[in-house]
């Protein structure tokens, strides 16, 4: 086994939390922008060693204000779990932890029921921020969160709550669907039965089911007792399955469709076809965490269609790009529903550019950023809460490795290979991270 170290370059911790009033922007910004483009990921607060996992930094929020055409401001906070409030001489967040977990988030940042949300999985609940990014405590919902939560809920479209996924090292046999009302609470939860521990980052739903990625990750009691922070292996024997979950059913009513060995951590879509199956778009890699122990490394991910039939349990795929990428995106008000185009952009190796697909015709358009510039993330904003699907934004914080800074590029969703309609230019770098939101301030 080896280890790749994900801490050179743009993956390097910054150290500095800014706050930048006075942002210099390159085009216009669109009026109808109004809220916050947040962005997450691990930025280890003591020097890290290489060899360190990369999905286990200490966290850091990003985030830029933009409202009447105009940015009116960038920050970027640590979470304060209690390693970063030790290190840093600050005082830790009250409140209780999970497990007596360090309580800190590195993973996502959302906005629901009128908070906004750091989140990681496995371990540790959501951290409470403000709107300025500060933490100010662990949340379980009000009480109604029983064990841990994800990095990854989907918000329905047409009802607002949030679907999730969860696991956990200590449940042996099981992971955890839950369903988040618009309160903020937890109004639905069943235990479904897997026979191990998996890793599951994410998932998917239809507009009647929760889609259940068990691939073969799990718990590696071994590694467990050598110290890893991550203890998660591939089982090159275990299943990789799609559990169909249909809402409000218990847990033993998943249906299993059984699929080829490999593993996804972000399904682009999913949604029900009138013939029964299901179809489910993911950045498929064929193994992780087999050679390579700490990070994702072991080949490019690649744009896959597979076609799930509850019925006979199986699943047919077809390769939609051999191109290297991830962090797969839609319109948010198109999940569950068959979308036509989706966002993905270059992966570990190859970052740089930005791809649209039309999901309909299997055509993609390629944005680049220019020689030495990297996309991280793009998230899709829609002109208005009723504008057609694609009428809109493209937004990302972008990396420039020729001056080691970063921008906030505003594409044209509609003109997506051509100039920006804005560039908002940030104070610093952004580390290279792994999941952003655009909150409206209505949210």
């Amino acid at each position: 086994m080896t280890t790749v170290d994900f801490f050179q370059d743009n993956y390097a911790p910054v150290r500095e939390e800014l706050t930048s009033l006075d942002l210099d922007v390159s085009g216009t910004i669109p009026e109808e922008l109004d809220g916050r483009l947040l962005r997450i990921g691990p930025n280890p607060v003591l020097d890290p060693d290489p060899t360190d996992h990369w999905f286990t930094g200490s966290g850091m929020a990003h985030g830029l204000r933009l409202r009447g055409g105009k940015a009116e401001w960038y920050r970027n906070r640590y979470i304060n779990g209690d390693s970063v409030a030790d290190a840093l001489g600050r005082p830790r967040m009250p409140g209780p932890r999970h497990m007596d977990g360090d309580g800190g988030a590195n993973t996502n940042i959302i906005g629901h029921s009128g908070k906004t949300y750091a989140i990681v999985e496995a371990m540790n609940w959501p951290v409470e921020l403000t709107d300025e990014l500060e933490s100010v405590a662990p949340s379980n919902f009000d009480d109604t969160l029983e064990g841990t939560f994800t990095a990854h809920p989907k918000r329905h479209p047409d009802t607002g709550e949030l679907h999730a996924v969860t696991y956990f090292f200590g449940w042996e046999d099981h992971v955890r669907y839950l369903v988040i009302g618009t309160d903020g609470r937890v109004r639905h939860q069943v235990d479904v039965p897997v026979g191990h521990s998996p890793m599951i980052h994410d998932c998917s739903i239809t507009e009647s089911a929760a889609l259940i990625l068990d691939f073969p990750v799990h718990f590696d009691l071994e590694s467990a007792m050598a110290g890893s922070a991550l203890p998660y292996r591939w089982q090159a024997d275990a299943p990789s399955r799609i559990g169909v979950l249909p809402f409000d059913a218990p847990g033993d009513a998943v249906q299993w469709c059984e699929l080829d060995p490999c593993f996804v951590f972000h399904p682009l879509n999913s949604f029900d076809r009138p013939d029964g199956t299901i179809q489910l778009d993911v950045a498929k890699h064929q193994r992780v965490f087999d050679t390579v122990t700490n990070g994702p490394a072991e080949g490019p991910p690649q744009l896959y269609r597979w076609i799930l039939d509850p019925a006979k349990g199986t699943v047919s795929e077809e390769l939609l790009d051999d191109r290297n990428q991830e962090f797969p995106r839609v319109d948010e008000r198109r999940i569950g529903k068959d979308a036509r185009y989706g966002y993905t952009v270059g992966f570990v190796g190859e970052e740089g550019p930005a791809y649209k697909r039309d999901l309909h015709t299997n055509t993609t358009e390629l944005h680049d950023f220019g020689p030495g510039r990297s996309s991280q993330e793009m998230v899709f904003v829609p002109r208005s809460p009723d504008a057609d699907e694609d009428d809109g934004w493209c937004m990302s914080y972008v990396h420039d490795a020729n001056t080691n800074t970063a921008d906030v590029v505003i594409l044209n969703a509609q003109d997506f290979t051509g100039d920006p309609q804005a560039v908002v230019h940030l104070p610093q770098r952004v580390p290279y991270g792994f999941h952003g939101n655009w909150v409206p301030s209505e949210a």
